[in-house]
């Protein structure tokens, strides 16, 4: 798994924009910017669409407040699932990755097999990145919801 410390992997995320498709190296898309990722089992879940996504919805200008550039929201879903869920969700000022293959997830050693349910996902967390670099790492257990919450992330920013 990813630690504190660490350079994000050189791996694409896509993106639907009103361009159209875009595959961002997050290595790239993340250099020289303050950038708090969270990863969600999977858009349009419960906790996802009930709490998740909607306290960074909630509490992006107060990110914006304490330095951070980017706001992103990944997921194993396609970039069309990923921005529906952020169109139903008023998100637009989070950016909205879809990680289809999970080859980001896997690569952060981050990923959960949920067999039947749904296949290889991820685990739910969030983190703060600094140039590429993981400064903070918060991964929840199983069937936990709160070191994750943006509100959790506000405070130790």
């Amino acid at each position: 798994m990813i630690e504190v410390g660490q350079k994000l992997p050189q791996v694409e995320l896509s993106e639907l924009t009103s361009d159209g498709m875009v595959n961002h190296d997050v290595t790239t898309l993340f250099a020289g910017k303050k950038v708090v990722l969270f990863a969600v089992p999977g858009a349009f879940t419960p906790t996802c669409s009930a709490s998740h996504l909607p306290g960074f919805v909630a509490n992006a200008d107060k990110f914006a407040e304490k330095g951070i550039d980017i706001i992103a929201c990944v997921s194993v879903n396609d970039a069309f699932v990923m921005k529906a869920w952020g169109d139903a969700q008023n998100a637009e000022a989070i950016m909205m990755l879809g990680d289809g293959d999970a080859s980001f997830t896997k690569a952060l050693g981050l990923e959960m097999d949920t067999g039947p349910f749904g296949g290889v996902r991820s685990q739910r967390y969030a983190m703060v990145i600094e140039d590429g670099i993981v400064t903070s790492l918060n991964v929840e257990q199983p069937k936990q919801f709160e070191v994750s919450k943006a509100e959790a992330l506000l405070d130790a920013l």
